[in-house]
């Protein structure tokens, strides 16, 4: 049998135009090699799996003229991991070796991998040679901890900052080894490797050998990626938004229970359910789009479902599964945890409908305007209010902030609808909805065409059996001076409930039957004044005294006094 070698080992690149997503860094020294300006001390920043070491190993045999395919410099170039040689003893006999000159080729490179980990000591010893090296001695140090290394150390060498690896640049690096190697492989599964590679590319190609090696027939599917690394599909993040716009609650209860029996974890589920609506909300603008990192197939079933569902859902919603993602882990019942934000989710529409029912539709469309105009200022950055306390996620009453515009989408707690419809009629709503119901054009209201149709919506509940809805309409009813707003009398609280229960309904009832869209009820709490018991004949003097000053004048006059 032959021995394996990794893909990380087998392709590491030989030379600068070999390296993947780091343009800038090859290209500066590329430069710097053919001017003969490189600096004597480097200092190479940057993620795991990046290529800090490959490009040291590249420049030390470019400066050398060496072949890069050669493996004689072993004299020319020195290499030192300083996570298990941070001793001042290990530098002190580095710097022995730096006093002879090279053997072969024009200088010696030393490569200090992970030099954050050098002690102290060991630090203040490397520093004079650092700073007053030998005319052939060049020091390329590697570390993936920049903070960690002492200023000193930092003002003495000439800083080339690495960059996490784009995932269109590991999809096309993965696609070239798959051809030499002959491996069939779908785009959704690259993707999917080098999203979950996090910018490194070694890891990248670790998990692609993985892939490989657990494919019998040497295909890399997408159903064999997530099955192997254990991630949950993505189909499950679209059935599930699906379900929450369209209100469907059991059905949305019954396939997270599917997900947890296959042993996914609630906590990574939430956190896949946000960032699956922070890719429906960047697909809601041209400019964004392309901020999602997705094989075409997905990308366009992201945007089919963005068009479809609200922006005012998706940003609720995103705040409710960041609070979730922040308290789950101290939840004592996690999977009611995650179980409860999800029901909270499927009445983000009807608090829209409701909240949208009490305001005029011209604000509507000023929040809309004003939602546009944030996006486009800044489309890579949508900043989601997390300040809200855990108290609003428990209510269910999340307030949202968007850039500048702060709107407030209160939801309203299944087993309470009434307390809510109540506080809702007492409080200004602000909504941000994408699709303002359809009524005719503005007319001036009648008054005799308003009691008409008053008239009708009344008899419609009367006939629907509703007798306590029937009763609070069955009033005279009259405009208000602004021509447009009607106050609705009620005394007491239960009335005010009936009232707040039909409102949204009726509002919109008026709106299309008389062509006015900015008509509106409004509750008028009418206090009846109580008959005062008079028992005491002094009682009975200020009575009379209150409704007729004349009294105390004819008491005074005739110097009455009745016993008190």
């Amino acid at each position: 049998m032959e021995n394996f070698v990794v893909s990380a080992r087998k392709y590491r690149p030989t030379g600068f135009e070999e390296v993947v997503g780091q343009e800038h860094i090859t290209t500066t020294l590329q430069n710097a090699i053919d001017k003969k300006q490189l600096a004597q001390a480097l200092l190479f920043c940057g993620p795991r799996g990046v290529g800090k070491t490959t490009c040291a190993r590249i420049l030390a045999k470019m400066i050398n003229g060496f072949d890069q395919q050669e493996q004689t410099n072993a004299l020319n170039i020195y290499e030192l991991d300083a996570a298990s040689n941070n001793s001042v003893d290990d530098i002190r006999n580095l710097i022995d070796q730096v006093r002879y000159p090279p053997q072969q080729g024009s200088f010696k490179v030393y490569i200090i991998d992970e030099v954050h980990m050098l002690s102290n000591q060991a630090f203040n010893a490397f520093l004079k040679t650092l700073e007053e090296p030998p005319a052939y001695a060049i020091f390329i140090l590697a570390t993936t901890e920049k903070h960690k290394v002492i200023p000193t150390i930092l003002s003495r060498c000439q800083i080339f900052d690495f960059n996490r690896i784009q995932v269109s640049d590991i999809v096309h690096h993965l696609e070239a080894i798959a051809r030499r190697e002959g491996i069939e492989v779908e785009d959704e599964a690259l993707n999917l490797i080098a999203q979950k590679a996090d910018g490194a590319l070694r890891d990248a190609l670790s998990i692609f050998d993985l892939i490989v090696t657990f494919s019998a027939d040497r295909k890399v599917t997408y159903q064999a990626t997530i099955k192997n690394l254990h991630i949950l599909d993505y189909d499950y993040y679209f059935k599930i938004t699906d379900l929450l716009t369209k209100q469907q609650m059991p059905q949305v209860m019954l396939v997270f229970d599917e997900i947890l029996k296959k042993g996914f974890d609630g906590h990574n589920f939430i956190i896949g359910l946000a960032e699956h609506f922070r890719n429906l909300m960047i697909c809601k603008d041209a400019a964004t789009v392309r901020l999602l990192q997705a094989s075409d197939n997905v990308q366009t079933r992201y945007l089919q479902q963005a068009k479809a569902t609200p922006l005012s859902f998706l940003l609720t919603a995103l705040n409710m599964a960041g609070q979730c993602d922040i308290n789950y882990k101290s939840s004592k019942n996690q999977r009611l945890h995650v179980e409860l934000v999800l029901v909270k989710m499927t009445y983000i529409p009807s608090a829209v409908r409701l909240a949208q029912a009490q305001r005029p539709d011209n604000t509507i469309e000023e929040d809309k305007k004003k939602v546009s105009q944030s996006l486009s200022e800044k489309p890579a950055a949508v900043p989601v209010n997390g300040n809200s306390s855990a108290h609003e996620v428990s209510s269910g009453r999340p307030a949202i902030q968007l850039g500048k515009l702060k709107s407030t989408v209160r939801i309203p707690d299944p087993a309470a609808t009434a307390p809510v419809q109540k506080q809702q009629a007492s409080e200004d709503v602000a909504v941000m909805e994408e699709e303002a119901p359809e009524v005719p054009e503005e007319k001036v209201v009648d008054m005799e065409v308003l009691k008409a149709v008053w008239k009708d919506f009344a008899e419609q509940r009367r006939q629907l059996g509703k007798e306590s809805e029937y009763m609070m309409l069955n009033q005279e009813i009259a405009l208000a001076e602004d021509g447009f707003t009607v106050p609705v009398k009620f005394s007491n609280v239960l009335q005010e409930d009936v009232l707040n229960g039909i409102r949204p309904e009726l509002v919109q009832y008026l709106r299309k039957a008389l062509g006015n869209r900015s008509i509106n009820v409004v509750p008028n709490m009418v206090r009846e004044e109580k008959q005062r018991k008079l028992y005491t004949p002094g009682e009975k003097l200020h009575y009379l005294i209150e409704k007729y000053p004349a009294v105390q004048e004819l008491k005074e006059k005739l110097g009455l006094d009745p016993d008190f």
